[in-house]
């Protein structure tokens, strides 16, 4: 098989592929070349840069080679995947890999925001000692409401609830079983209303951004909101404002809008935690990710 790896592949699933007979091509092409380039492959493995559009997928089908077309990660919002799927294209990725490493960012933010660690360590860098700035707040004891209860948010659920906080999720679909003493299912205005911390893990969603200013007023005083899921979730004025206002103490941001991120009034705020959509980036993850890669296609070509 020909395999397009157009935005990189771990090198260990790269040469596992190579010593099985396969063609990989690591190469990152702008959408008018990738539909050009797409027609002489039968794998097309993506992260969350490329997006496979419907142009895309059309121009594939002239040649009709391409069968497979793979996200290494959770999110497909980058693929037009009820239309491949319709044309005879398969669209899989790869959720189980990845699911710690964004987890525990989700969790590395939390604790930023609390207790001031991305700006405390960036004014000391420029020379400044200001201890007494930087009181902040315990995630102990605290409710922590998770929107989007998958692979993802259970495994931040059990870190928090490790951590002594309550945890409160929101989920269109309730795993049997998985409740206990410190986390329940609730509804969605519920968990807006009774959260200390707020983090989203869920796909991006057609409509209003899940947190804008109306959901926003439905918060606690002094919620912090974390959003490792999709930039589009969150309407980035309603949150600077609530930023400014106070009513949302803090923000940790791995997702945005536009990226890369422009919003610099957002990114600069000294109350926001912030990282270049890094969720995925461990190297035990993408080792995973590579080995899953790898797995896929050997299933679906077999």
């Amino acid at each position: 098989m020909r395999i397009l790896a157009s935005d990189g592949m771990e090198k260990n699933a790269v040469a596992a592929l190579r010593e099985q007979g396969h063609e990989v091509v690591e190469q990152f092409y702008e959408p008018a070349e990738l539909a050009e380039q797409v027609k002489d492959f039968d794998v097309l493995v993506v992260r969350s840069a490329t997006k496979v559009r419907t142009p895309i997928i059309d121009a594939a089908l002239e040649t009709g080679r391409l069968k497979l077309i793979i996200r290494g990660g959770v999110g497909i919002d980058n693929i037009d995947h009820e239309y491949a799927e319709s044309k005879g294209i398969k669209v899989m990725n790869t959720p189980r890999a990845s699911s710690n490493a964004v987890a525990e960012l989700a969790m590395a933010h939390m604790l930023s925001c609390s207790r001031f660690v991305s700006i405390a360590g960036h004014t000391m860098r420029e020379g400044l000692w200001e201890k007494k700035a930087y009181k902040g707040i315990e995630v102990n004891g605290k409710t922590l409401g998770i929107v989007g209860y998958g692979r993802i948010g259970q495994s931040l659920g059990r870190m928090a609830i490790a951590m002594g906080m309550e945890v409160v999720a929101y989920d269109v679909f309730h795993v049997p079983g998985i409740e206990n003493e410190h986390m329940h299912y609730v509804e969605l205005d519920e968990l807006f209303a009774v959260s200390d911390f707020i983090s989203l893990h869920v796909p991006s969603l057609e409509g209003k951004p899940m947190v804008n200013a109306e959901t926003i007023a439905k918060m606690k005083d002094g919620v912090v909101i974390i959003n490792t899921s999709r930039g589009t979730n969150i309407d980035e004025s309603a949150l600077l404002e609530a930023l400014n206002s106070g009513k949302v103490r803090a923000a940790g941001l791995d997702v945005w809008a536009t990226e890369p991120c422009k919003n610099t009034e957002l990114l600069n705020h000294s109350n926001v935690s912030c990282t270049p959509h890094i969720g995925a980036s461990t190297t035990e993850a993408q080792k995973r990710i590579g080995a899953e890669i790898v797995d896929i296609i050997n299933k679906f070509f077999a």
